[in-house]
């Protein structure tokens, strides 16, 4: 049997085709001179679920669907053709308060999908399908991810700066460092490299002694506290939770720079009532993001939290690529799911980064925040939340959120509201006494 090799596109297909005709796991690793094992592995891990009908039926998981007989559960109906039964309508288990829904016995056991199933054709229920080209595209993103980025968590890097940086400040090289402290730094030098390029360290490559010399390769810098951070979590999974969790509100988050390596901001937008709030951190690390997370939610409790920011929309920086520690809390419970947008896509959050305009007229992009403190900033965003907007008829984010969530959470999380003849829109009020 071959051993240690990944499985190809061919041979994914060969696995889909010997499902439809219900072969065996063991049958199809005969076939390809595979352990059962390995394509067993491969279809759990390559699932797709639908929520699809039968021909002429829509889907309907209830486990009282055969003998169900409510009628009317919406006044009026929202449906485009008036059913008699409303098992028979696509919003019924949505809808539905006795709604319990029912399992495939055959997803419990192999083959655990649908594939080759007698049944499909009249079948009502969740379906799980393999389907080989996208197990494959599925399967080249975790390879591409895995082998991105550096491996190492933020602590990690903190103690190699505090081995490497001082050894570096005294004219040594990484070489030399390297062959002398190998017991202790448990990285190779082309790492150690990657991390003074990353602007990761204390020193930077004009305190090496020759890497000034040779011209810089061309190549896209890339850190990532969780190099699998995207798997599961880019734009399209985005938009296919939002189909199914229509009732959850998305709240956008971004960086907002000054002067490189310099204090930055983080903005959470919420997109409803279009009132964004700002924090101002000393690095743009993942670290920092974090902490602003875990205040808020202990600031505004767990319901609370929930309730205002169920989804978390970010970008690919580096800052927030560690979504395991955003959301769940130290007790691993959930406290919201994030996402992130296509790579150089902006206007996937544009609601967020259209807010940064106002931003902008306070603080010129280029230009150093380190003399800004947190009270600044939140006055700052007191005037722009205050300011009305004709896309809110008119109405200011403040008083659009208060409506929607109520004066207390606004409280707590700092905001107050400017009369509107009072409300400035340049940096002359953080010269007022």
């Amino acid at each position: 049997m071959a051993k240690h090799k990944h499985l190809t596109l061919e041979e994914r297909f060969t696995i889909a085709n010997l499902l439809d005709k219900n072969y065996s796991f063991k049958g199809i690793g005969n076939e390809l001179g595979k352990n059962c094992t390995t394509i067993s592995k491969e279809i759990r891990k390559h699932i797709v679920f639908k929520k699809t009908g039968a021909y002429g039926r829509p889907f309907n998981a209830c486990l009282h669907r055969s003998s169900c007989d409510v009628r009317m559960l919406c006044s009026p109906c929202s449906s485009r053709r008036k059913y008699s039964f409303c098992k028979f309508c696509k919003l019924c288990n949505s809808k539905c308060p006795d709604f319990e829904q029912e399992f495939c016995k055959r997803h419990n056991k192999p083959p655990y999908v649908c594939n080759g199933c007698e049944k499909l054709k009249s079948c009502t229920l969740e379906k799980h399908f393999y389907h080989a080209a996208e197990a494959h595209t599925e399967y080249r993103e975790v390879l591409a991810e895995s082998r991105s980025g550096i491996s190492l968590s933020e602590s990690e890097i903190k103690h190699l700066d505090t081995l490497v940086s001082p050894l570096i400040m005294r004219g040594q090289s990484l070489n030399h460092i390297c062959a002398n402290n190998m017991d202790s730094l448990m990285v190779s030098e082309s790492t150690l490299y990657r991390l003074v390029d990353y602007n990761l360290f204390s020193a930077r490559n004009i305190d090496l002694p020759r890497k000034v010399r040779y011209k810089p390769r061309k190549y896209k810098k890339n850190f990532k506290v969780d190099k699998g951070c995207r798997i599961g979590r880019t734009f399209e999974d985005f938009q296919k939770f939002m189909k199914e969790h229509p009732q959850f509100s998305v709240t956008e988050m971004d960086s907002v720079e000054g002067k490189k390596g310099g204090k930055v901001l983080l903005t959470i937008h919420f997109v409803k009532s279009e009132l964004m709030l700002a924090f101002i951190r000393n690095s743009n690390d993942s670290q920092s993001v974090i902490d602003v997370i875990e205040k808020l939610y202990f600031e505004l409790k767990q319901d609370v939290f929930m309730a205002l920011m169920p989804v978390l929309l970010g970008d690919n920086g580096s800052e927030f690529s560690n979504p395991t520690a955003l959301e769940f809390d130290c007790q691993k419970n959930r406290r919201t799911y994030v996402f992130y947008c296509d790579p150089s896509s902006p206007y996937q959050k544009g609601s967020a980064e259209k807010n940064h305009e106002f931003i902008r007229l306070f603080i010129p992009k280029g230009e150093s925040m380190d003399a800004f403190t947190q009270k600044n900033i939140t006055l700052m965003m007191n005037h722009i939340n205050s300011y009305s907007r004709e896309s809110l008829g008119n109405k200011s984010p403040y008083e659009v959120f208060s409506f929607l969530y109520g004066e207390d959470i606004l409280k707590r999380l700092g905001c107050t509201m400017i009369p509107a003849n009072e409300v400035t829109l340049k940096p002359s009020i953080f010269r007022k006494k």
